[in-house]
C-alpha cells in the first residue's frame, strides 16, 4: 500500500491508447513510488485492439497492467455510439477502480480528452481527476478561443464552412488562420453542445424547489413509437409534476442499434405539449444520469429498470416508477415493488418487443398514476429509499458488508495461487 496508483482511462483507439502508455512509462520511470493501470475499452466489433494491446503489454514495465472492460453491444459507427458508450462504461470503470481501492492506494483518474464524462465517476469516488489532452497545446488554445467566441460573441463557426476568406487570430497562433483551416468537427452543429447540454440541464434543475421534478430516462436503448411519447406526454401534463424527460428518436424498424436524437421535438410531441409545459417541464435527448439523480431537485425516477439504474437512484435516495422493458428489467421491477416496497409501479409487466406490429401501449392515465405515486412527499417508499441510500453508502465504507466482501474475495483469490 505505499505506492500510489494512477488509473488511467484513454479512448478507444490505437493513437489514443500509445500516447496514455507512453505517458504512464514517463511517470513509472521517473518515480518509483507510482505505478499505473490503464482501463482498456473498444468499440463494437472492433477486431484489433486486442492484438494491438497484447503487443503493447508484452514491453512494459511491471508497474503498468492493463484492465480490459467487458465489451459492449450495438452499432459499430463510433461517431453515433461513443457518448453512450462513455455512459454504459461508467459502472465498469466504477467496479474497477473500486476493486483496485482494496489493493492501492488511488491517486487519481487520468482521463482522455474524450473521456472527460468520467469525472463524475472520480468525484463520486473522491479521487482526483486530471485531464490528459492527446492533441497539441496550440489546438487546445484553439478549442478555448473559438468556444469563447461562440458563448461571448455568438460565432457560429458552422457557417464558415464555405467561407475562403476569413481568419482568426489565435492567442496561440503567430499567425492568423484561414477559417478553410480549422478542424472539420468546428463546422458540425455538435461541437460545442456535449459539454453545454449538461450545465442546461444542471441550470435548470438548479432553479427547481427541492425534490420537485419526476426524471424520466430508459436506458441507453430505451425508445418509444409515436403513440408512446404521446401518452407518455398527456400523462406528464396530466400529473402536473415538474418533470425532466430524456426522449430519444427510436431506431428504424428491424434495426438494432441506439436510439438517436430528435432534431425537432415537435415532431413528436403533442401539439402545444412544449408551450404549455414551459414552466414546470424540460424535454432533453442524452441524460447525464448519475448527476440528475444526485441533484436535490429531483425527487422520483421513472425507470426501465435495468440494475445499474435502480443501483444509482438508490444510492441518490431516489425511488422508481417502474417501466420494464426487456432481459431482466421485470425481475428488478417486482423485486423492487413487491419484495422490497422501494417502488411504485407503472406497468410492471410491460414487454417491448422490437418486432411486434402492434405493440403495447401505457396509458396516460397509468403513467399518471404511477407519477403521482412516486412524487408522493410523504410516503412510506420515500422513507424506506432514502433509508437504503444510507445503507448503501456505508456498505462501501471501510468495514462495511460490501468493503469486507470483496476483501474476502481478494483473500480467497491470493490464497489458491500457487
Amino acid at each position: 500500500m505505499d505506492k500510489a496508483e494512477l488509473v488511467f482511462i484513454p479512448s478507444p483507439g490505437a493513437g489514443h491508447l500509445v500516447s496514455a502508455v507512453e505517458l504512464a512509462r514517463l511517470l513509472v520511470d521517473h518515480d518509483h513510488r507510482l505505478s499505473v493501470t490503464l482501463l482498456i475499452m473498444k468499440f463494437p466489433s472492433d477486431s484489433k485492439t486486442a492484438t494491438f494491446t497484447e503487443s503493447l503489454a508484452s514491453n512494459l514495465p511491471d508497474r503498468i497492467k492493463f484492465i480490459n472492460l467487458p465489451d459492449d453491444v450495438g452499432e459499430s459507427d463510433p461517431k453515433s455510439i461513443f457518448m453512450s458508450m462513455m455512459e454504459n462504461k461508467k459502472p465498469q470503470v466504477r467496479e474497477a477502480v473500486n476493486d483496485l481501492k482494496t489493493r492501492s492506494r488511488i491517486a487519481g483518474l487520468v482521463l482522455d480528452m474524450f473521456c472527460t464524462s468520467m469525472i463524475e465517476v472520480a468525484d463520486e469516488l473522491g479521487v482526483p481527476s486530471y485531464i490528459f489532452y492527446t492533441s497539441s497545446a496550440a489546438f487546445l488554445g484553439l478549442v478555448f478561443h473559438v468556444q469563447a467566441l461562440h458563448d461571448e460573441e455568438h460565432v457560429d463557426t458552422t457557417e464558415l464552412k464555405d467561407d475562403s476568406d476569413t481568419e482568426f487570430n489565435v492567442p496561440t497562433l503567430a499567425n492568423p488562420i484561414p477559417a478553410k483551416c480549422l478542424p472539420t468537427v468546428l463546422f458540425h452543429k455538435e461541437w460545442a453542445s456535449g459539454a453545454q447540454k449538461k450545465a442546461e440541464i444542471v441550470t435548470w434543475l438548479d432553479d427547481q424547489p427541492e425534490s420537485s421534478v419526476v426524471f424520466l430516462c430508459f436506458g441507453s436503448m430505451g425508445s418509444f413509437g409515436e403513440d408512446q411519447v404521446k401518452e407518455i406526454a398527456r400523462g406528464l401534463e396530466q400529473s402536473g409534476h415538474r418533470f425532466l424527460w430524456s426522449l430519444r428518436r427510436a431506431p428504424p424498424k428491424g434495426k438494432f442499434e441506439m436510439p438517436g436524437e430528435y432534431e425537432d421535438l415537435t415532431d413528436i410531441l403533442p401539439e402545444g405539449f412544449l408551450d404549455r409545459t414551459s414552466g414546470i417541464g424540460k424535454v432533453i435527448g442524452w441524460a447525464p444520469q448519475v448527476a440528475v439523480l444526485g441533484h436535490r431537485s429531483i425527487g422520483g425516477f421513472v425507470s426501465h429498470c435495468g440494475w445499474n439504474s435502480t443501483l444509482e437512484s438508490l444510492w441518490s435516495g431516489v425511488p422508481i416508477a417502474t417501466w420494464p422493458m426487456y432481459a431482466e428489467q421485470q425481475f428488478n421491477a417486482f423485486e423492487m415493488v413487491r419484495d422490497l416496497g422501494l417502488a411504485v409501479e407503472i406497468k410492471m409487466d410491460y414487454r417491448k418487443d422490437f418486432s411486434a406490429e402492434n405493440p403495447t401501449v401505457v396509458s396516460a392515465g397509468e403513467i399518471e398514476r404511477g407519477i403521482r405515486g412516486v412524487m408522493e412527499q410523504d410516503s412510506g417508499i420515500r422513507k424506506r429509499v432514502k433509508e437504503i441510500s444510507e445503507k448503501a453508502r456505508k456498505a462501501l465504507m471501510d468495514g462495511g458488508s460490501s468493503f469486507s466482501t470483496i476483501g474476502r474475495l481478494i483473500d480467497d483469490v491470493l490464497d489458491n495461487i500457487s
